[in-house]
């Protein structure tokens, strides 16, 4: 049973939990500047501080606002830390003295400042900032011309992508690399042209910037890495065959750019490469098996020509080192778990761990010297929560090529609790990712165990970091291939009394996609909640920010779209069909899928007969509404999962219509 001493998780506890979400690492390894998000309940925001946590457990708060400072960065001799904070309106770069003091404003660029990074000798800073164009110019360049302010300022297409979610519409503004001067602010814009600078690094004799950025012309969603001068002249591209390049990073001895980069359009499957500057010859680091999880955790290891960086390995994030050479790979940090973010400096790693069993906070080792230890304590708080005890299960499932393979899931209770339970099928978002556990995005799941619920969340065919065959295989089969590795795993645990027929299913994203599936293939469930599905993959490939390259990849038909394959594959074709009670739920700017893909199923369902059906769409809020909307939201949010699933899980499941219902004459 329970220790009654313990209080239930409940929605509000949001407000409570402060997120580590960077890390920059000290030079001299001592200590790591964190960015620690926080809830504002009384103006539902968030505020962002910066802290110093050292490896003795020392914490100090170094910013307090107001507003948003993160991205924090120490200098090359560790005296300063330079930060992006939007305490002055857009985000803007700070300096703030390593021994103490206030922070002050360093750059007065128009616009919103994205990524910055210190020169290496201390003395200026490289910053991406956005510059307002006229997409009226397409492209072409202002001279001197500056953007009308005309009443009516339509949003001009004439390229792909001219949205993304969260930003939205993309084509009035570019985004620029800038050196700014440490002393003065004085700012010199380096690149310009019609395109996106996306990433950057200066080469230690501070010759050379390599950078990622779009291309140019009709289709700019590909970025290739390219090298100029410090002084932003002689730009050329070092790669072309690559659909996405990320976070080039110069080596120590300035022979060699590490990068990271994806082979095909839509692929969210990351590999590291490694670029020989004076040939241009590139490798790759280890197999197609070995993925980079967050390509910003790169970093080169100072004390050998290696490679430190986060992998994602069977559905678990470990700190690895791989010699730039090709050696063998080295896990100086596994565990069953999941990091939010890492920084390495002079032996030093420092990392945020993200598992159901605990909040999220900074821990840090020393391979070879000392063991891991968690430096931070930001939620005391959850000492006073039910235990959740979240283990891996294995279970057989049939492969979708007539034998059977063992795949992974999390099964999550609370401690002590005894079946058979009520049970959440929660389904993952990709499809190739795999169970995320941070607390902010899962709050419904400590929320279900702590009211005697058990939660799935199975690694199921198309899941990535369990090796690239398993992940690819579900290309052009969603649904056909994963819906039944579901139903057999929970078939295994109803036989192992884990749970009873009390089973819902949720899922947002591609989690959305196959719970919309789902019940218009099976009564198993007796509720689901649908978030932010691919429901109708057809209108999918033009609604999306980025479905017209995506799903032709996921569709198992790379650079050309099969209409009928899509249509085949849809929820849509299959949803009249459901009798399952089903809440869908939605943000209302969503680009990636956007609401109509909700909307079309929802409609759907209510016209085809009786089967309880709700819609809530969420206004302002985008993709990713229920882990980084307002706080308001994601209570209303969780509440609504919560309470949809408990009020229809206990009903018997409604008999299958016998056959389609009339479409009913519109009225008004």
């Amino acid at each position: 049973m329970v220790r009654m001493s313990h209080k239930p998780f409940e929605p509000e506890d949001l407000y409570l939990h402060q997120k580590v979400t960077e890390l920059d690492a000290a030079p001299d390894g001592q200590s790591v500047a964190c960015t620690v998000r926080s809830v504002d309940r009384d103006n539902d925001d968030y505020l962002s501080c910066i802290w110093s946590v050292s490896l003795d457990g020392r914490r100090t708060q170094l910013t307090r606002g107001p507003g948003q400072d993160q991205s924090p960065r120490w200098s090359p001799d560790g005296s300063r830390l330079a930060f992006l904070s939007s305490r002055g309106g857009s985000p803007q770069v700070h300096l703030l003295p390593a021994a103490g003091g206030e922070a002050e404003p360093l750059s007065r660029l128009e616009g919103a400042v994205s990524d910055l990074r210190w020169t290496p000798d201390g003395k200026g800073l490289l910053v991406t900032s956005a510059v307002a164009v006229d997409p009226d110019w397409r492209g072409q360049r202002s001279n001197g011309r500056k953007p009308p302010r005309a009443k009516v300022q339509p949003m001009l297409a004439w390229k792909l992508p001219y949205k993304s979610d969260g930003p939205g519409y993309l084509l009035s503004r570019e985004i620029h690399l800038f050196h700014l001067d440490a002393a003065t602010g004085e700012p010199t814009q380096l690149t310009d042209g019609a395109f996106d600078v996306m990433a950057f690094d200066m080469a230690p004799n501070g010759r050379h910037i390599a950078f990622a950025r779009t291309r140019e012309g009709r289709f700019a969603h590909r970025t290739d890495l390219w090298v100029c001068d410090a002084d932003g002249s002689r730009a050329r591209r070092l790669t072309e065959d690559f659909a996405t390049v990320m976070s080039p990073l110069w080596s120590p001895d300035g022979l060699s750019v590490a990068f990271c980069a994806t082979g095909r359009e839509g692929d969210a499957q990351v590999n590291l490469y490694v670029l020989e500057f004076g040939s241009g010859r590139v490798r790759r680091l280890g197999d197609a098996d070995l993925q980079v999880s967050d390509p910003a955790s790169v970093c080169w290891d100072a004390e050998a020509p290696a490679l430190l960086f986060t992998r994602q390995h069977r559905g678990r994030h470990h700190v690895v080192r791989i010699p730039a050479d090709g050696g063998p790979l080295e896990a100086l940090a596994p565990g069953d778990r999941q990091l939010g973010a890492f920084a390495a400096a002079s032996g030093s790693l420092f990392y945020a761990v993200e598992h159901p069993s605990q909040p999220s906070e900074v821990h840090a080792c020393v391979p070879g010297r000392q063991g891991e230890r968690q430096l931070s304590d930001f939620n005391p708080w959850w000492k006073e929560r039910t235990p959740i005890l979240a283990e891996t299960w294995n279970f057989q499932v049939p492969d979708g090529r007539g034998g059977t393979e063992t795949i992974e899931g999390w099964l999550l209770r609370a401690e002590g609790s005894k079946g058979p339970l009520p049970l959440l099928n929660d389904v993952h978002g990709g499809p190739a990712s795999f169970a995320l556990l941070d607390f902010d995005t899962n709050i419904y799941w400590h929320v279900l165990c702590a009211r005697g619920w058990a939660v799935l969340a199975l690694n199921a065919v198309g899941s990535a970091s369990y090796g690239r065959e398993f992940c690819d295989r579900l290309a052009g089969h969603w649904g056909e291939y994963d819906l039944p590795q579901h139903l057999a795993a929970l078939r295994q645990l109803r036989e192992e009394g884990v749970c009873d027929e009390r089973i819902a299913i949720a899922g947002k994203s591609y989690g959305g996609y196959l719970s919309g599936w789902a019940i218009g293939h099976t009564q198993l469930f007796r509720a689901a909640v649908v978030m932010a599905p691919v429901g109708n993959i057809e209108t999918h490939y033009g609604t999306s920010d980025g479905g017209y390259y995506a799903d032709p990849t996921y569709m198992g038909t790379e650079h050309a779209f099969d209409r009928g394959l899509a249509k085949k594959l849809s929820p849509m074709e299959h949803v009249e069909k459901a009798t399952t009670p089903t809440l869908f739920m939605q943000g209302a700017d969503d680009e990636r899928c956007p609401k109509c893909q909700s909307e079309e199923l929802f409609v759907s369902l209510m016209c085809a007969g009786t089967t309880p059906a709700e819609l809530v769409l969420y206004p302002g809020e985008d993709h990713h509404f229920l882990g980084e909307g307002a706080p308001s939201v994601r209570e209303d949010a969780a509440r609504r999962i919560i309470d949809w699933i408990g009020a229809h899980v206990g009903r018997a499941p409604a008999a299958p219509p016998a056959q389609p219902r009339e479409n009913a004459t519109q009225e008004g």
